[in-house]
């Protein structure tokens, strides 16, 4: 899947950011071949960013995804592979390197799994998933970026978090605790590298509307709603934009904070 270079169409949607916010940055979404992720890498491409596409698994939504932003003129590149494994994301940083003769500038650690079920029939090998998978890729990602970050002295990461890694959710132990360990992560490391003028923060998602979601019944749904001050599920292009303002000189004084994207649930 390689880049391609193309004038913006203008008949894309124009998102509350100007289009060339982020024609200097080289930015990498992890987990965006659809959902979050997906809307995350649109709206940085749409603001001119270099933007590095990756999925672990599905690679005919990672190549869909692909082609239709680079179908509406953007800059966009691909890489398919399980980032929890430290080779797999070496191999995704020097993808990224060859296409754009540079590192990204701004990370988006979004590649994540759920799963539900009673803590006494989670299997280590489950447990074991979950932490690899929604702590190790940002690890990872992280690792290999944060170099490149403090010899330039700037940078921006942004992990994609949950409001139950804030509180925990029963028959979601597993996931919370993994989500928990990502905002201490989140927290420690904006302290570690805010002298490097690096900003790292964390969006603690409720519920939105996405795959991962849509197992829950209609019922469970309107559940959780009643419970939320504004009455609705969230949507990715929400998410989307709230990253948008912490990668932007907006957000230039905020880091090592978790921030809650819930309706007011919380």
């Amino acid at each position: 899947m390689s880049i391609q270079n193309t004038s913006r169409n203008d008949n894309n949607p124009v998102y509350p950011f100007n289009p060339a916010l982020y024609n200097e940055d080289i930015v990498l979404v992890t987990g965006s071949s659809r959902g979050i992720g997906r809307a995350i890498a649109t709206h940085f491409a749409s603001c001119g960013a270099k933007v590095i596409l990756n999925g672990a698994h599905n690679a005919s939504a990672l190549d869909e995804t692909c082609k239709a932003l680079q179908a509406s003129g953007y800059t966009v590149t691909a890489f398919l592979g399980d980032i929890s494994n430290y080779q797999v994301a070496q191999e995704l940083y020097q993808h990224c390197y060859n296409q754009f003769g540079d590192y990204p500038s701004i990370l988006i650690n979004n590649a994540g799994i759920s799963y539900v079920g009673l803590f006494t029939d989670t299997s280590p090998a489950t447990w074991n998933k979950m932490m690899t998978t929604n702590l190790n890729s940002a690890y990872n990602c992280c690792h290999l970026a944060t170099p490149h970050m403090i010899a330039k002295h700037k940078g921006c990461i942004i992990n994609i978090s949950s409001i139950w890694g804030n509180t925990g959710a029963s028959c979601e132990v597993a996931y919370s605790t993994s989500k928990s360990a990502l905002n201490g992560f989140t927290k420690a490391l904006a302290k570690e590298l805010g002298p490097s003028n690096i900003r790292i923060n964390a969006i603690a998602c409720g519920w939105i509307d996405t795959e991962m979601n849509a197992h829950f019944t209609e019922e469970d749904r309107n559940a959780f709603m009643d419970e939320v001050p504004l009455c609705r599920t969230g949507n990715v292009e929400e998410v989307a934009q709230t990253c948008l303002y912490l990668a932007s000189s907006a957000a230039s004084y905020m880091t090592g904070q978790i921030l809650t994207l819930d309706g007011g649930l919380l």
